[in-house]
């Protein structure tokens, strides 16, 4: 007997007989429905005579009874959407999903900060990465919107200051737009697309702080000053260089001249990085930092596979960080920037691992990933305004860079957990100044001229200093705003609230101490 056969024999033939009479009692009434129907279109297509007649007659009748009137015109087809509404609408799309991209780089700093801490504090860190987000969109919702955008200062908005409430005719741009937030009506999309793209931004620079006051910081502290970041600290730099004022073009620097930071190099990432150092020092560093002599001592992280899959989410966040800034669906200038941040954090990348390699005799994974996002800072100001050449070499850079500054800034005691302040503030101080350096007026894209919205090239491009002088005296007057006002933040609160743990806790670990749960309840977990 073959296999078929052994086959069909251990089918149930009680089965068989069953199935075949249900089929057949589907059959039957499937069978009649097909006849109903049959029927009935029968009569529909073929009426009897005498239907046909008692028809005819109604038609005639009603003929004689009504008199002729003229037909009425067909009502117009509805006007569809023009090429504006379409514009609007797609731009609106790109700026949003933009956003939400920057809003998913919460998740990589979480990853990140927790990875590169131990595990006694990963709960805390967790609860300070999302926390952060809530308390920064309080405070930029209630004020630091209006004092960022709101016109009649130079200084700060004054103009539709509370609630996002100032009169608005969005998405109407340039001489067509009216309302109190002139400065962003460069960008045709409705208003509160444009708050929630530069909300997540104002959240980043709040997060920047988290991991460099990690291991140590009071939690309520933390959120104490996240509120005053929002709404003193964040908004008058933005307003300076973004939001028309003193910083930005035509203003205190003249005809045709101003700081230009496309994406936030000064405007985010060096302001979270002043406000960062300004925490380091008033909180000091972490216990068993530094030996009896003075001597730095390593304290590793807990988990490099959590803060290398932050740092590919932030990466990745970062395609919409840069290339989201254009605020309109421009295809040319959204695939050339997506190209220089990407080339700058590919070349960052590998300069901090050869540096590293060299200096420390290995190539350390915390330095590459680091060197990564060193080069994506770098580049977040002037990636509009180079090409991709360029990219790479300021990206090359800022991997070195990043090195140095790690070793550099442990030795002169001041303790960064994560070397925040080497990435956002060095980094940012330095991609702020390569705007003046490696900018272009215009550049070639496939054999035609693009101009970039640069008012001057930069001093390796033959324009001398016209456009790095305001560079370096923007980055200057931030640092002079934005350190001392911090630093004046975290000593009210360290002479109020208090701003560090006590020793026990810092010692036991902050998840107990400040949270009362453990990230890996039950795990034996040896800490150094």
């Amino acid at each position: 007997m073959n296999v078929m056969s052994q086959r069909v024999d251990r089918v149930p033939w009680k089965f068989l007989v069953v199935m075949l009479g249900l089929a057949a009692l589907a059959a039957v009434p499937s069978y009649g429905w097909a006849q109903n129907e049959a029927k009935g279109a029968d009569s529909q297509s073929a009426p009897p005579a005498a239907e046909k007649k008692e028809a005819t007659e109604e038609v005639k009748t009603e003929a004689k009874e009504e008199p002729a009137t003229a037909e009425a015109p067909a009502p117009a087809a509805a006007a569809g959407p023009t090429t504006a509404d379409l514009k609007v609408a797609l731009d609106t799309v790109w700026v949003v999903i933009a956003g939400m991209l920057v809003f998913f780089m919460n998740l990589g700093f979480a990853c990140v900060e927790s990875g590169f801490c131990r595990a006694k504090n990963c709960v805390n860190i967790l609860a300070k990465n999302f926390v952060v987000f809530a308390a920064c969109s309080l405070g930029f919702f209630f004020l630091g919107w209006g004092l960022m955008f709101g016109g009649g200062s130079d200084w700060f908005g004054k103009e539709g200051l509370l609630m996002v409430g100032g009169a608005d005719n969005s998405p109407a741009t340039l001489d067509a737009y009216k309302g109190a937030y002139g400065s962003i009506n460069w960008t045709g999309v409705p208003l509160w697309t444009k708050f929630f793209f530069q909300l997540v931004f104002a959240g980043t620079a709040a997060t920047i702080v988290s991991g460099a006051v990690a291991e140590r910081i009071k939690y309520k502290s933390f959120i104490l000053f996240t509120f005053i970041m929002s709404i003193a600290i964040y908004p008058i730099i933005g307003h300076w260089i973004w939001g028309g004022g003193i910083l930005s073009l035509g203003k205190m620097f003249g005809e045709g001249k101003g700081l230009y930071d496309f994406a936030g190099s000064t405007v985010v990432h060096s302001v979270g990085g002043w406000a960062a150092l300004a925490g380091i020092i008033a909180l000091g560093p972490r216990i068993g930092k530094y030996s009896a002599d003075g001597k730095p001592r390593a304290i590793p992280g807990h988990n490099l596979t959590a803060a290398t899959i932050g740092c590919f989410v932030l990466w990745f966040g970062w395609f919409g960080f840069n290339p989201g800034s254009t605020m309109a669906a421009d295809p040319g200038a959204i695939g050339r920037v997506c190209v220089t941040t990407n080339m700058a954090a590919v070349a960052a990348t590998l300069t901090a691992t050869m540096t590293a390699w060299i200096l420390l005799g290995k190539p350390d994974l915390g330095m590459t990933l680091n060197g990564a996002l060193a080069g994506l800072v770098a580049i977040t100001a002037p990636c509009m305004f180079v090409s991709v050449e360029s990219s790479l070499i300021i990206g090359a850079i800022a991997g070195v860079l990043v090195v140095f500054s790690v070793l550099f800034i442990d030795r002169i005691k001041i303790d960064d957990p994560v070397g925040a302040t080497s990435v956002h503030l060095v980094n940012g101080v330095f991609g702020t100044i390569c705007v003046g350096l490696f900018g272009v007026k215009e550049l070639m894209q496939s054999g035609v001229t693009v101009a970039t919205g640069l008012p001057h090239d930069g001093l390796f491009m033959g324009g001398g200093t016209a456009q790095l002088m305001p560079q370096l005296v923007g980055v200057a007057i931030t640092a002079a705003y934005v350190f001392p006002v911090a630093l004046v933040a975290w000593f009210l609160l360290k002479y109020t609230v208090g701003i560090r743990v006590s020793k026990e806790e810092e010692i036991e670990g902050l998840d107990i101490g400040e949270h009362g749960i453990e990230a890996y309840h039950g795990f034996q977990l040896q800490e150094v």
